[in-house]
Order: C-alpha cells, then sequence, then structure tokens
C-alpha cells in the first residue's frame, strides 16, 4: 500500500494478546508486533502489521458502537477467501477472529500486497499509454468479477434474494434514518422517489459495493492490477449497481485530487472515455447495451449519502475511524443535492 500508516495508532489495541492469538493462526509468525495505522478511510481501521521479518494487514470493526448490519468485517474475510482461489486479484486471507476479547472486536489478518494505491482519477503521474491501460485493467477486472460463478465459488447465500436495488434501497433508507442528525430535502425526495422506480434486475453476480480506482492496488512501476480491496460492502446482487457506481465517476468533476473524471481531456490524457468503457464492459459481460444511467447514478449517490451520514453520526460520538472525517462529512450535502439533480433527470 503506498500511503505511509501512522507510527503512533491512536486506537489502544494490546500487541501482547494479539500476538498470542496470531501465533496460533499463522505459520512462522514471529514478535514482537508493530501495529501502524493507515491513513484515511472512514470505516474499518486498517493497519500494517509487521511481525519479525514480515509484514500484514489487519482490519477491524470500528470502536464504539456500530449501525447493525453495519462493518462486517467477517463478511470481508469469507468473500476474499472465496475469490482468492478463483484467481481474481485480491489479498489472501491468513486468519479470522470472531473472539472480541482479543483486541475489542472481530478482525482479520491477510497478506500485505505491494502497490499503489492512487487517489486522483486522472492519474497525473502516468503516461498516457499507462492511463488508458490501466482503466482498461479496471473495466477489466469488474467484468471478471461479475462473472465468477458465485454458486461455485461457495457463496450462493452471499446475498439475499430478490430485487437488490429494492433491498439496497430500503436498507439505506434505515442506515441514514438510524443515523440522521439533520433535514435534507432532497433526501427525502430520494427517499420517496427511488423505491417506486427501482429497474427490473436481469443478472445476478458478486459485486463489490464501491469500486473505484483507489480501491484497486496497481503494480509498484506497471499497469497490472495486483489487488481489489475493501470488500466491506460486497455482495450478491445486480453487477449493474457495481458498473453505474464505477460509470459515475465519469459524471463527477474532476480537479480535486478525488476519483472524478469530468472535465479530463480523454484525446490527450489517455484515459478512456465513458462510452469506451461502456463498450468494454458490454463485450467482456456479453451485454448489448447499458441502460441510461441516470437512475442508477442518483441511487449511488443516495447511498453514498447514506454512508456519510453514518460517518457524520460516529464523528459526534467520538467513534469515527479517520482524522479526516470532518472533510468528509462537509460533502454530505453536496451529495444529496446532485443526487437529486440526477433523480430530476430520470424523471422525478
Amino acid at each position: 500500500m503506498t500511503a505511509a500508516p501512522d507510527a503512533s495508532p491512536r486506537d489502544d489495541i494490546d500487541l501482547n494478546r494479539l500476538e498470542a492469538w496470531l501465533k496460533g493462526e499463522i505459520e512462522g509468525l514471529q514478535g514482537p508486533l508493530r501495529l501502524t495505522k493507515f491513513p484515511g478511510g472512514q470505516s474499518n481501521p486498517t493497519y500494517r502489521l509487521d511481525a519479525g521479518g514480515a509484514a500484514y494487514v489487519l482490519r477491524r470493526k470500528p470502536f464504539g458502537p456500530t449501525l447493525p448490519s453495519a462493518h462486517a468485517v467477517d463478511r470481508e474475510h469469507r468473500l476474499i477467501a472465496a475469490l482468492h482461489p478463483t484467481g481474481f486479484p485480491v489479498a489472501r486471507p491468513l486468519a479470522l477472529c470472531e473472539d472480541d476479547s482479543v483486541i475489542g472486536s472481530i478482525f482479520y489478518v491477510m497478506e500485505l500486497v505491494d502497490g499503489r494505491s492512487l487517489a486522483d482519477g486522472s492519474l497525473p503521474g502516468e503516461t498516457p499509454r499507462a492511463r488508458g491501460e490501466m482503466y482498461r485493467a479496471l473495466t477489466t477486472a469488474l467484468a471478471a468479477l461479475h462473472s465468477v460463478d458465485h454458486e461455485e465459488a461457495g457463496l450462493a447465500d452471499y446475498g439475499r434474494p430478490g430485487n437488490y436495488f429494492e433491498r439496497q434501497v430500503g436498507r439505506w433508507t434505515k442506515q441514514y434514518r438510524a443515523a440522521q442528525t439533520d433535514d435534507i430535502p432532497e433526501v427525502d425526495g430520494l427517499i420517496e422517489y427511488l423505491p417506486r422506480t427501482v429497474p427490473q434486475q436481469t443478472r445476478t453476480s458478486i459485486i463489490h459495493g464501491d469500486y473505484r480506482i483507489d480501491n484497486a492496488l496497481f503494480e509498484p512501476d506497471g499497469t497490472r492490477i495486483k489487488a481489489v480491496l475493501d470488500w466491506e460492502l460486497s455482495t450478491l446482487g445486480d453487477p449493474l449497481a457495481d458498473f453505474t457506481y464505477y460509470a459515475m465517476q465519469w459524471a463527477m468533476p474532476t480537479g480535486d485530487g478525488g476519483a472524478g473524471l469530468d472535465g479530463v481531456d480523454f484525446a490527450a490524457s489517455g484515459i478512456p472515455t465513458l462510452d469506451e468503457t461502456v463498450e468494454l464492459y458490454c463485450q467482456l459481460t456479453g451485454r448489448d447495451s447499458v441502460p441510461t444511467m441516470d437512475w442508477y447514478f442518483a441511487y449511488n449517490l443516495f447511498r453514498l449519502v447514506g454512508i456519510v451520514q453514518g460517518i457524520k453520526k460516529r464523528m459526534i460520538d467520538g467513534n469515527a475511524s479517520s482524522d479526516k472525517a470532518a472533510a468528509t462529512v462537509a460533502r454530505l450535502e453536496p451529495l444529496a443535492i446532485r443526487a437529486w439533480e440526477f433523480a430530476r433527470r430520470a424523471g422525478a
């Protein structure tokens, strides 16, 4: 991982207790342990774990109370343990601890993948050729994920049956209401509009739930994806949820160091256009086309509103994982307004 960990994590974890548990689970692990927290991310705290001459990654639930069904790191572990044998690029899982008494919550440990995490979707440090290869790699990996036989991988029960979008709109409405701190009219409009206009689902696949460029690790000096990260929102559902979330970056503004690509000179940059990305994804997944995406963009932004509202509630309660939580929370109302704009374009 490219970002340097914080050498002084504020979280109080008993390293002796952790070391004793890990030695019983990971063959050859040698102490003493050194735990350093990766910066960024407001959800499940993530640490680099050094033990002897080896390095690992540890992900745990946040400290303090959390919303029901959120931060299920045991689900993450199950998913990557199922995907790793298929050849899909994920870190190799090593151990899952479901005993809260070890470090205060459940957690899992996986291999540390040597790669680059790139937050700026415009890839300013890359050549046009490299940018094109990296985005085609992202699209190809997403198509590969959606082509995995989830039943053969042992994940037939990884998601609930029925229309994915219907379930998710209901879920994020509940999550938003449970964490609500302000009245935002645009969110109320989305909560009324989205459930009565959900599209029909025609395919079911494993979906990542947060698929964008900064959740992929690229080779240190190349364009190949070595691992896709952060599977907290993964489930079985409509693959169009993943693809339209990824495609939404082409409609989000660039220039702030984020994943957005709206405003990029595609011909000069080498980054594929959205039409080219749709064409490649359809070719790899056997689709003739994808639907008009305004409804899907409204849905995906509504889901982000629910996530950010949860972060705001945890920040108020003193449990937000990242020191950057305040900056993320400042996006809450702009995200809601943008979501409502897409909903209006879709017919709301």
